[in-house]
């Protein structure tokens, strides 16, 4: 019997009346902290453009020039005739940033995860997930058909009890968020290094919301806490946050980058990043490297709206980097406080599960280098105008 697309209706109403609807608005300007949206004009507390440069004009020019040596499209994947030299030309750079042997792009950050996990593990192998990794990390442990298990949150006791109750005589591998994109949180990677060195594991970071925010050059989680290549040898890092253009990237050793270019599905069967988005990049990357006062400035905006919040009583959770979530609860009541904010000219975004665990829905406030003090402080007189 044929089911028909009826049974959708269905479940649309459902997720509706869950208070999980999810709809789309329309941008009209280019990203920045003050963007036009559905023809209102909003300052912008939802981007991850961290450092501000996803229309820096430096970027925009490099892409520009990029279009008329290379055109708009790639024309075919990295393997077949899409790898230019602007994207060999970007590796290289990417893996002297993160102090590596070599570094590979990928399309998007989902697929470097996907392609990463399924092309080192399978059947026999395990692989250990902390519970609130992206979901593009629990997707990838899931289709490796590895021996999937969850720890607790940067709960490092949890993990070793569960690589103890594992056969991991075959390949195992530790995946963990460096900066934690719901909470704000980061990993503690010196630990985790260490308990992969005691238990014969890899060690893989997705430190998508720490490259170019973290670290003395922006390198990251990784370089902050002082760590090699040896205590985390598989680093993933995206492009389309604080670097402000698209794509991701893998960093690691030679033997790494290569098995990848072999067997990571998510590289070999796409279509390349067009070349100018690589060219732009490069340009990007060398403006975080040069300019830390963005770094600066972001940390100090971060703390200034920490204690403004704190002096209003407001339920901040614990977060030291440019996530900075405030806890409601109820779905409904996040929505609602998301709504009354953009009324009010500020775009934050109302975090609900499945993203979260149900009954931890929350506004997810995020920083810019490009934000002033002034921006901060409307938003904590219009949050103080809430009964948050």
């Amino acid at each position: 019997m044929s089911l028909g697309f009826s049974d959708l209706s269905v479940e649309l109403e459902q997720i509706k009346q869950d208070k999980l609807y999810r709809s789309r608005r329309i941008i009209s300007s280019p990203q920045g902290v003050i963007v036009e949206m559905d023809g209102k004009s909003l300052i912008n507390f939802s981007s991850n453009d961290y450092l501000g440069l996803a229309n820096h004009p430096q970027v925009i020019s490099a892409f520009k020039q990029a279009t008329d040596n290379y055109g708009v499209g790639s024309g075919s994947a990295h393997l077949i005739c899409g790898h230019s030299y602007s994207h060999h030309a970007l590796e290289q750079e990417l893996a002297g940033f993160t102090g590596r042997d070599r570094a590979l792009l990928f399309s998007t950050g989902y697929m470097a995860n996907l392609g990463v996990i399924t092309a080192l593990l399978g059947r026999g192998d395990a692989v250990f997930e902390d519970r609130l990794n992206h979901a593009s990390l629990l997707d990838g442990g899931l289709l490796s058909t590895a021996k999937f298990k969850r720890y607790c949150h940067n709960d490092l006791e949890d993990l070793q009890h569960k690589i103890s109750k594992v056969n991991t005589e075959n390949r195992a591998l530790i995946v963990t968020d460096g900066v934690f994109s719901m909470d704000g949180d980061m990993a503690d990677l010196p630990a985790l290094a260490a308990v992969a060195k005691q238990n014969n594991a890899w060690l893989m970071v997705d430190d998508a919301h720490g490259i170019g925010v973290l670290g003395e050059t922006g390198a990251g989680i990784v370089q902050q806490k002082g760590l090699t290549q040896q205590d985390v040898p598989i680093l993933m890092g995206t492009l389309g946050k604080a670097i402000g253009t698209f794509g991701a990237f893998v960093a690691g050793s030679d033997d790494l980058i290569e098995i990848l270019i072999q067997k990571a599905r998510s590289y070999v069967f796409t279509t390349a990043m067009p070349a100018a988005v690589a060219e732009a990049t490069r340009t990007s990357l060398k403006l975080v490297v040069a300019e830390n006062w963005r770094r600066e400035k972001l940390n100090h905006l971060v703390q200034h709206f920490r204690a403004g919040a704190s002096q209003l009583g407001l339920p901040l959770m614990q977060s030291d980097t440019a996530i900075q979530p405030l806890l409601i609860g109820e779905s409904q009541r996040a929505v609602d406080i998301s709504e009354a904010l953009f009324s009010k000219g500020f775009l934050v975004g109302a975090i609900r599960p499945p993203t979260v665990a149900k009954g931890e829905a929350r506004l997810r406030i995020t920083f810019s280098a490009d934000h002033q003090l002034k921006h901060v402080d409307r938003l904590l007189e219009a949050l103080d105008t809430l009964s948050i």
